[in-house]
């Protein structure tokens, strides 16, 4: 059995898009950044702290299956832009990001209890100048409050994008080249015909 150590609507979408059958089990891991940690780094780290965390669990309760974890994180100037607190924060952010390119690093985790694998993807986005009025729209909706860099690239925020350098699904939260890679390597078949 193949478990998915996370909430998100769009992890799930995104590994039920390369045809993995799984099952949700969220954990809570510590998302605080350690001291002189990278935003490479930190967001392996995460990744892995999950997927550890979520190994731990089934092993207690006598399963042994494999373990999908994954963060992503925005990092700009050398901060991690993590998900915003409130609209405010929001705003802030994405007056950061206006005009700007940022990074975004999205990691994943494959764990059993004989292991784990960690890959990384490293993206580039650049955004356009926004406009006070469109931030303040965009930030009094839903949709960027649960999201690294308040932003959601699969949403209203795509009108924001004006160049992508990298994975698509690995902006909107889970690399899928190198998760399929991990799983390939586990011996999951994808595709199947």
């Amino acid at each position: 059995m193949i478990y998915l150590a996370s909430r998100s609507p769009r992890r799930a979408e995104l590994l039920r898009q390369i045809g993995v059958a799984f099952e949700v089990f969220a954990v809570d891991a510590d998302e605080s950044r350690r001291p002189g940690e990278t935003p490479s780094d930190y967001v392996c780290r995460v990744a892995r702290d999950k997927a550890e965390q979520a190994v731990a669990a089934l092993a207690a309760r006598g399963d042994a299956g494999l373990v999908v974890a994954a963060d992503t994180t925005i990092a700009l100037d050398g901060d991690i832009i993590g998900k915003p607190r409130d609209p405010a924060d929001c705003c802030r952010i994405l007056a950061r990001l206006s005009g700007r390119e940022h990074e975004v690093l999205s990691a994943v985790a494959l764990a059993s209890q004989s292991g784990i694998a960690v890959r990384m993807a490293r993206n580039r986005v650049e955004f356009r100048p926004l406009e006070s009025r469109e931030v303040d729209a965009y930030c009094a909706s839903a949709e960027p409050l649960d999201k690294a860099g308040a932003y959601a690239i699969q949403g209203k925020a795509a009108c924001f994008v004006r160049r992508l350098e990298g994975s698509y699904s690995a902006v909107m939260g889970l690399p899928l080249y190198e998760t399929a890679e991990l799983l390939r390597e586990a011996g999951i078949e994808l595709l199947k015909t």
